[in-house]
């Protein structure tokens, strides 16, 4: 028996198991989005194209990340399948509830709650909540002074592939009041996960993380459901199944990932103290989010090999329509409070910072590239983003500074925590929900 079958037969059961979600998905077929055997038409590219024949060496590594491209999630999955049964809102609210109060709150809970809230509490013995809340705490200072100005451009990044970012054109995210809405989502969820006890049983990063699941699987439903939704025309061939669990490392992971590609950089193989907790953070958040514990390595080259690899089997594919669209409505978003002058230069500063956060992120510096993807970025953008960057780093740099001395470590902390909440207000209360009645046409061109 192969290391991966029990992973294919997990993948095939999601055609018995929820038959009004997965009944006529064909896992055997391989969607044109699976890139076999031809690494210029990947998404591997700039620094890390050069590692691509090492890693289309490794057959299982590669099979693994082919694996999960056809895996949703198979306890959040089921539940949302109840949404015609239910309703909508119930589902909603029958969650939450039994997210802050216990599946005991819940009278007649169906099974599908249950196998959803045990998945969740079932926490594997690999986590050390003591390095969770040391990662937490190490986070808390970039979640204050550094994601304000650098959450639109990661949440562009999520856009540059049709294959992955489809399932987002089609729930009405092209819009610039949805995609303002979304950015915040993201924001709120990663925030609220380094609060003090944010990812205990009852704590609210635990909750997010449900409701993040809940809405992807709701996404999955109202895309896949037989005879539902017949305007989302989702081509299965094409791009397989809908925010698959490989799709949810980017966001999960990315922190993780410039984490360790800085460690490899500088000849290392295993993380200082500091990482080492950051990471057990990210990696436990992401269990909480439902990603398997064989996308969640623990060392630099396992994170850096798992990414490149899911990069390796994606393939290449920039349309207008989807992806260009996304960015544009993302970067027109109002994330702010635009009724004062200096809410209005707060915003057009922090548009700057973020154009060029994805300029040396996600398009290797190169402005040529940032253009093909629809980033234009002029002399003004780097002036403003330099002042941003400046101010952002003296904060940074303080409380980095506040953590080697006892006392004042306690009191900056709190203070960070603080700072964390009052810019979580601002971003209002997050929904983490999806209106299908708002989803678009898909659209589809044969790959260059």
């Amino acid at each position: 028996m192969s290391a991966l079958s029990p992973l294919q037969q997990k993948i095939h059961s999601q055609k018995t198991d929820n038959p009004d979600m997965f009944g006529s998905v064909d896992f055997d077929l391989v969607p044109e989005r699976l890139v076999r055997g031809d690494a210029a038409a990947s998404e591997l590219r700039g620094r890390w194209a050069k590692d691509a024949p090492r890693l289309a060496a490794n057959a299982e590594l590669i099979a693994r990340m082919e694996a999960y491209t056809m895996l949703g999630d198979t306890v959040a999955d089921p539940y949302a399948a109840l949404m015609p049964k239910l309703g909508f809102r119930p589902l909603v609210d029958v969650l939450v509830t039994a997210c802050d109060k216990g599946l005991e709150a819940v009278p007649d809970a169906p099974e599908e709650l249950h196998r959803f809230i045990r998945a969740m509490e079932a926490r594997p013995s690999w986590v050390n909540m003591k390095l969770v809340e040391e990662g937490a705490k190490i986070q808390r200072n970039a979640m204050a002074h550094f994601a304000p100005w650098a959450i639109r451009g990661g949440f562009v990044a999520t856009f540059m592939n049709k294959y992955a970012a489809l399932p987002m054109a089609l729930t009405g995210t092209l819009s610039n009041a949805t995609a303002g809405r979304r950015i915040k989502e993201t924001a709120t969820f990663f925030g609220t996960s380094t609060l003090p006890g944010a990812l205990e049983r009852f704590g609210p990063g635990f909750k997010a993380a449900a409701m993040v699941r809940l809405m992807h699987s709701m996404v999955r439903f109202n895309i896949l459901s037989r005879g539902r939704n017949q305007t989302a025309r989702w081509d299965r061939a094409v791009y397989g199944i809908p925010i698959p669990q490989v799709d949810q490392m980017p966001a999960g992971l990315i922190s993780d990932f410039f984490l360790s590609a800085k460690a490899l950089s500088e000849g290392r193989s295993r993380f200082n103290a500091e990482e080492r907790a950051q990471v057990e953070l990210s990696r436990y958040r992401c269990f909480l989010l439902g990603l398997p514990e064989d996308l969640l390595a623990d060392t630099p080259q396992g994170i850096v090999d798992n990414w490149n690899a899911r990069m390796l089997t994606l393939r290449r594919g920039f349309d207008d329509t989807t992806c260009g669209a996304l960015l544009r409505a993302t970067m027109a978003a109002d994330l702010g409070d635009l009724s004062t002058p200096q809410g209005r230069l707060r915003e057009e500063f922090e548009r700057s910072f973020s154009k060029i956060y994805f300029l040396e992120n996600f398009c290797d510096g190169k402005e040529s590239r940032a253009r093909e993807f629809g980033v234009a970025i002029d002399p003004l953008d780097k002036v403003r983003a330099g002042l941003v960057g400046a101010r952002v780093m003296a904060g940074i740099n303080a409380y980095k500074l506040a953590r080697r001395l006892p006392v004042v470590d306690f009191l900056a902390d709190q203070r960070l925590v603080h700072k964390l909440k009052r810019y979580l207000g601002t971003l209002g209360h997050a929904e983490f929900t999806t209106d299908a009645s708002t989803y678009k046409p898909a659209t589809h061109k044969n790959p260059a």
